[in-house]
Protein backbone atom coordinates (compact mmCIF):
# COMPACT_ATOMS: atom_id res chain seq x y z
CA UNK A 1 0.00 0.00 0.00
CA UNK A 2 0.88 3.56 -0.83
CA UNK A 3 2.89 5.00 2.18
CA UNK A 4 1.84 8.63 3.46
CA UNK A 5 1.87 10.76 6.31
CA UNK A 6 -0.80 12.85 7.94
CA UNK A 7 -1.22 15.93 10.42
CA UNK A 8 -4.01 16.76 12.77
CA UNK A 9 -3.55 20.60 11.47
CA UNK A 10 -5.25 19.58 8.32
CA UNK A 11 -9.20 17.78 8.69
CA UNK A 12 -9.99 17.30 5.36
CA UNK A 13 -8.20 14.05 3.79
CA UNK A 14 -4.61 14.23 3.02
CA UNK A 15 -1.50 12.37 2.61
CA UNK A 16 2.25 13.35 2.54
CA UNK A 17 2.93 10.37 0.54
CA UNK A 18 6.73 8.63 0.94
CA UNK A 19 8.66 7.03 -1.61
CA UNK A 20 7.23 3.52 -0.67
CA UNK A 21 4.44 1.22 -1.54
CA UNK A 22 4.67 1.99 -5.52
CA UNK A 23 5.77 -0.38 -8.53
CA UNK A 24 8.82 1.85 -10.21
CA UNK A 25 11.99 0.30 -10.29
CA UNK A 26 16.12 1.42 -9.90
CA UNK A 27 15.96 5.01 -8.93
CA UNK A 28 12.59 5.68 -9.34
CA UNK A 29 11.61 2.73 -6.89
CA UNK A 30 9.10 2.20 -5.61
CA UNK A 31 6.35 5.46 -5.76
CA UNK A 32 7.47 7.26 -8.13
CA UNK A 33 4.26 10.28 -9.06
CA UNK A 34 6.43 12.98 -10.80
CA UNK A 35 4.87 13.01 -14.44
CA UNK A 36 7.73 14.53 -16.14
CA UNK A 37 10.63 11.59 -15.45
CA UNK A 38 11.83 8.80 -17.48
CA UNK A 39 10.09 6.50 -15.71
CA UNK A 40 7.87 4.05 -17.22
CA UNK A 41 4.54 5.88 -18.01
CA UNK A 42 2.35 2.81 -16.69
CA UNK A 43 4.01 2.57 -13.29
CA UNK A 44 3.77 5.91 -12.84
CA UNK A 45 -0.09 5.65 -13.46
CA UNK A 46 -0.14 2.77 -11.17
CA UNK A 47 2.00 5.09 -8.50
CA UNK A 48 -0.53 7.78 -8.77
CA UNK A 49 -3.59 5.21 -8.68
CA UNK A 50 -2.48 3.78 -5.80
CA UNK A 51 -1.85 7.10 -3.65
CA UNK A 52 -5.60 7.86 -4.56
CA UNK A 53 -6.93 4.99 -3.17
CA UNK A 54 -4.76 5.68 -0.59
CA UNK A 55 -6.87 7.89 0.51
CA UNK A 56 -10.19 6.94 -0.62
CA UNK A 57 -10.10 8.31 -3.96
CA UNK A 58 -10.93 7.16 -7.58
CA UNK A 59 -7.13 7.39 -10.26
CA UNK A 60 -9.36 10.33 -11.63
CA UNK A 61 -9.73 11.96 -9.17
CA UNK A 62 -6.38 13.19 -8.67
CA UNK A 63 -5.46 16.35 -10.64
CA UNK A 64 -1.88 17.35 -11.18
CA UNK A 65 0.52 20.67 -12.80
CA UNK A 66 2.86 21.23 -14.97
CA UNK A 67 5.31 22.74 -11.78
CA UNK A 68 7.51 25.94 -12.94
CA UNK A 69 8.63 27.45 -9.09
CA UNK A 70 6.45 30.19 -9.46
CA UNK A 71 3.07 31.54 -8.01
CA UNK A 72 0.58 30.72 -10.67
CA UNK A 73 -2.45 29.17 -9.12
CA UNK A 74 -5.60 27.44 -10.62
CA UNK A 75 -9.09 26.34 -9.94
CA UNK A 76 -9.09 22.70 -10.23
CA UNK A 77 -12.94 21.00 -11.19
CA UNK A 78 -13.22 18.76 -14.23
CA UNK A 79 -10.57 17.14 -15.58
CA UNK A 80 -8.12 18.90 -17.46
CA UNK A 81 -6.56 17.91 -21.46
CA UNK A 82 -3.05 19.28 -20.60
CA UNK A 83 -1.20 19.91 -17.40
CA UNK A 84 -1.48 23.71 -16.27
CA UNK A 85 1.35 25.42 -16.04
CA UNK A 86 0.81 26.11 -12.16
CA UNK A 87 2.29 25.74 -8.69
CA UNK A 88 -0.81 25.47 -6.99
CA UNK A 89 -4.08 24.48 -6.95
CA UNK A 90 -7.62 25.17 -4.91
CA UNK A 91 -11.14 23.53 -5.25
CA UNK A 92 -14.39 23.39 -3.52
CA UNK A 93 -15.46 20.38 -5.68
CA UNK A 94 -16.01 17.22 -3.58
CA UNK A 95 -14.11 14.40 -5.34
CA UNK A 96 -11.00 16.33 -6.21
CA UNK A 97 -8.11 15.35 -5.25
CA UNK A 98 -5.16 18.44 -5.11
CA UNK A 99 -1.49 16.63 -6.15
CA UNK A 100 1.85 18.44 -5.32
CA UNK A 101 4.94 16.55 -6.64
CA UNK A 102 8.14 17.35 -4.56
CA UNK A 103 11.99 15.98 -4.33
CA UNK A 104 13.24 18.87 -1.79
CA UNK A 105 10.65 21.40 -2.11
CA UNK A 106 8.29 22.49 0.58
CA UNK A 107 4.52 20.54 -0.57
CA UNK A 108 1.72 22.78 1.79
CA UNK A 109 -1.65 21.76 1.76
CA UNK A 110 -4.59 23.73 3.44
CA UNK A 111 -7.77 23.52 4.35
CA UNK A 112 -10.71 25.72 5.31
CA UNK A 113 -13.12 23.47 6.79
CA UNK A 114 -15.80 25.58 7.24
CA UNK A 115 -16.30 26.89 4.05
CA UNK A 116 -15.16 23.21 2.70
CA UNK A 117 -12.23 25.12 0.10
CA UNK A 118 -8.76 22.89 -0.32
CA UNK A 119 -5.14 24.31 -2.09
CA UNK A 120 -2.19 22.52 -2.36
CA UNK A 121 0.92 24.03 -3.40
CA UNK A 122 4.66 23.52 -4.37
CA UNK A 123 6.66 26.07 -2.82
CA UNK A 124 10.39 25.81 -3.36
CA UNK A 125 12.38 28.95 -2.39
CA UNK A 126 11.88 30.56 -6.10
CA UNK A 127 7.99 29.78 -5.76
CA UNK A 128 8.05 30.82 -1.73
CA UNK A 129 9.26 34.35 -2.85
CA UNK A 130 7.32 34.87 -5.84
CA UNK A 131 4.34 34.49 -3.61
CA UNK A 132 3.04 31.05 -4.28
CA UNK A 133 1.38 30.46 -0.54
CA UNK A 134 -0.12 34.01 -0.25
CA UNK A 135 -1.72 33.33 -4.10
CA UNK A 136 -2.76 29.79 -3.09
CA UNK A 137 -4.48 31.95 -0.30
CA UNK A 138 -6.07 34.36 -2.14
CA UNK A 139 -7.44 31.78 -4.41
CA UNK A 140 -9.20 29.59 -1.54
CA UNK A 141 -10.91 33.38 -0.76
CA UNK A 142 -12.32 33.56 -4.02
CA UNK A 143 -14.04 30.36 -3.30
CA UNK A 144 -15.17 31.33 -0.31
CA UNK A 145 -12.80 30.29 2.35
CA UNK A 146 -11.78 32.82 5.22
CA UNK A 147 -8.38 33.85 5.76
CA UNK A 148 -8.27 33.14 9.26
CA UNK A 149 -10.19 30.03 9.27
CA UNK A 150 -7.25 28.33 6.89
CA UNK A 151 -4.97 26.09 8.29
CA UNK A 152 -1.96 24.90 6.36
CA UNK A 153 0.76 22.42 7.11
CA UNK A 154 3.88 22.17 5.06
CA UNK A 155 5.22 18.91 4.10
CA UNK A 156 8.59 16.91 4.14
CA UNK A 157 11.24 19.02 2.27
CA UNK A 158 14.88 19.58 3.58
CA UNK A 159 15.73 20.77 6.30
CA UNK A 160 18.12 22.98 7.13
CA UNK A 161 21.06 20.93 8.49
CA UNK A 162 20.96 19.90 4.48
CA UNK A 163 20.12 22.97 2.30
CA UNK A 164 23.76 24.50 2.03
CA UNK A 165 22.68 27.55 -0.34
CA UNK A 166 25.57 30.44 -1.81
CA UNK A 167 25.25 34.18 -1.17
CA UNK A 168 22.68 34.84 -3.90
CA UNK A 169 19.95 32.25 -2.98
CA UNK A 170 20.12 34.46 0.73
CA UNK A 171 19.94 37.24 -0.77
CA UNK A 172 17.45 36.71 -3.09
CA UNK A 173 15.21 35.87 -0.06
CA UNK A 174 16.47 38.76 1.65
CA UNK A 175 15.48 37.65 5.21
CA UNK A 176 18.38 37.02 7.55
CA UNK A 177 16.13 35.17 10.34
CA UNK A 178 15.61 31.85 7.57
CA UNK A 179 19.91 31.14 7.28
CA UNK A 180 22.62 30.12 9.69
CA UNK A 181 26.15 30.23 8.93
CA UNK A 182 27.82 27.61 6.65
CA UNK A 183 31.09 25.98 6.12
CA UNK A 184 32.86 29.25 5.11
CA UNK A 185 31.86 32.62 4.43
CA UNK A 186 30.55 31.94 0.96
CA UNK A 187 27.81 29.60 2.31
CA UNK A 188 24.54 29.47 4.72
CA UNK A 189 22.32 26.96 5.33
CA UNK A 190 18.65 27.80 4.66
CA UNK A 191 15.65 27.04 6.88
CA UNK A 192 12.76 26.72 3.80
CA UNK A 193 10.09 25.24 6.00
CA UNK A 194 10.54 27.87 8.81
CA UNK A 195 10.57 30.29 5.80
CA UNK A 196 7.19 29.32 4.64
CA UNK A 197 5.39 28.89 7.82
CA UNK A 198 6.81 32.60 8.36
CA UNK A 199 4.68 33.54 5.50
CA UNK A 200 2.04 31.89 5.90
CA UNK A 201 1.75 33.22 9.84
CA UNK A 202 2.39 36.87 8.20
CA UNK A 203 -0.72 36.23 5.43
CA UNK A 204 -2.53 35.37 8.63
CA UNK A 205 -3.19 31.55 8.27
CA UNK A 206 -2.24 29.18 10.81
CA UNK A 207 0.67 26.96 9.95
CA UNK A 208 2.21 23.94 11.04
CA UNK A 209 5.29 21.76 9.49
CA UNK A 210 6.33 18.19 9.83
CA UNK A 211 9.60 18.81 10.19
CA UNK A 212 10.82 15.83 8.50
CA UNK A 213 13.89 16.19 6.61
CA UNK A 214 13.81 14.70 2.55
CA UNK A 215 17.64 14.67 1.94
CA UNK A 216 18.45 12.71 5.42
CA UNK A 217 15.67 9.87 4.97
CA UNK A 218 16.66 8.11 1.98
CA UNK A 219 14.55 5.07 2.56
CA UNK A 220 11.02 7.64 2.49
CA UNK A 221 11.91 10.33 0.25
CA UNK A 222 13.50 11.34 -2.95
CA UNK A 223 15.62 14.45 -3.02
CA UNK A 224 16.96 16.46 -5.57
CA UNK A 225 19.76 17.50 -3.37
CA UNK A 226 20.58 14.47 -2.60
CA UNK A 227 20.32 13.78 -6.23
CA UNK A 228 23.16 16.13 -7.32
CA UNK A 229 25.60 15.46 -4.64
CA UNK A 230 25.77 11.84 -6.35
CA UNK A 231 26.83 13.05 -9.21
CA UNK A 232 23.33 13.50 -10.76
CA UNK A 233 21.16 10.49 -12.51
CA UNK A 234 17.46 9.73 -12.42
CA UNK A 235 15.16 11.63 -10.10
CA UNK A 236 12.00 10.47 -8.67
CA UNK A 237 9.27 12.46 -6.86
CA UNK A 238 6.91 11.70 -3.88
CA UNK A 239 3.28 13.24 -3.91
CA UNK A 240 1.25 15.40 -1.49
CA UNK A 241 -2.46 15.21 -1.92
CA UNK A 242 -5.66 16.57 -0.07
CA UNK A 243 -9.35 16.31 -1.08
CA UNK A 244 -12.55 17.15 0.05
Amino acid sequence: MAEFLTHGGLTARHGFFTRQGGVSAGAYATLNCGLRSEDDPAAVAENRARAARALGAAPEALRGLRQVHGPAVVEAGTPWENLPEADAMVTRSPGVMLGIITADCAPVLFHDAEAHVIGAAHAGWKGAVSGVLEATIAAMEALGAGRGRITAVVGPCIAQASYEVRADLRDAVGDPRFFTAGRDAAHFQFDLAGYCLARLGAAGVAAEALGVDTLADETRFFSHRRRTLAGGGPLGHQLSAIIL
